[in-house]
């Protein structure tokens, strides 16, 4: 295990050992211990700042009694930090590909979100959450009721935890009126979720929120979403670009994260302010 440069994967390798250590209720000191190690290493390696070897890779996850296909992922994911070549997107196609974004997204210290056509997922209401995994019935793999649970309860928890106390202190979010204005679904759903919207604006340091008017034109933002995770100066920022179906793309290079950075402030500049978008929101729920 030995200091190396950070990159995404090992970011990712890191963010995924650190969360099924504290799943596990076992310590950094406890991993440490197993390995032969001192502490600091274990936390240098959660931090994407060290490389561990397959064997205390395996002693880790034993330790954390990881086993089955998560485990497959977190030593695929390993293979992949070891061999990654610098500046280049890095396509995530290992399994729970969506865990690792969550994972990325509660460590960062300020994310910048936009979305054209859906209400962003940090923004979603509990019913709207159902519908949009509902929507999906009969496109993937039919699923369980107790799947079809799950995966609402990740989402709802990805929520907490990143609009929670402990989250992003810093969180920008673009929301346009035409995903507001042409929700799916009964206007019992389209109360609920302009409803949890209003709640998050009026949040005292709550995320910001800002309505993109129809009338505004973004040529270059028309044809996807994307998010910019910042991490306030001790990591390089990382943007995701959203995609409807397939494997996740990851940006790292500096004139990426920089180009994505200016697009998302060109677009606050074309949407409305915090203040005059909560008003707008306001007026659309009392035409509900």
């Amino acid at each position: 295990m030995g200091r190396v440069r950070q990159t995404l994967e090992r970011r990712q390798l890191g963010l995924a050992l650190q969360r099924l250590r504290t799943s596990a209720d076992k310590s950094r000191q406890e991993a440490a211990d197993v390995l032969g190690k001192v502490r600091s290493r274990i936390a240098e390696l959660e931090e994407g700042k060290s490389t561990v070897s397959s064997d205390d890779l395996a002693a880790l996850l034993d330790l954390y009694g990881v086993t089955g296909e998560e485990r497959e992922t977190v030593l695929a994911l390993a293979a992949e930090a070891r061999k990654r070549q610098p500046r280049r997107p890095y396509t995530d196609v290992l399994p729970r590909a969506y865990q690792r974004f969550a994972d990325l997204e509660a460590s960062a210290g300020e994310i910048n979100s936009y979305e054209p056509s859906i209400i962003p997922g940090l923004l979603q209401s509990p019913g709207y959450i159902r519908a949009v995994v509902n929507d999906w019935d009969g496109i993937l793999p039919k699923s369980s009721e107790a799947e079809f649970e799950d995966r609402v309860t990740f989402r709802m928890e990805r929520q907490a935890r990143t609009l929670g106390t402990d989250g992003p202190q810093n969180i920008r979010i673009v929301v346009t009126d035409e995903a507001l204005r042409s929700m799916p679904g009964s206007p019992e759903l389209k109360k609920e979720q302009l409803d949890h919207v209003l709640s998050l604006m009026r949040r005292q340091n709550g995320p910001s929120v800002q309505v993109l008017p129809r009338q505004a034109t973004i040529t270059p933002a028309l044809g996807g979403g994307f998010t910019v995770f910042g991490f306030m100066g001790e990591s390089a920022p990382v943007a995701f670009s959203s995609v409807l179906y397939g494997p996740s793309v990851y940006l790292d290079g500096e004139a990426d994260t920089e180009a994505l950075s200016r697009l998302f402030e060109r677009i606050r500049e074309l949407a409305m302010s915090p203040a005059d978008s909560t008003v707008w929101v306001e007026r659309l729920l009392e035409e509900v």
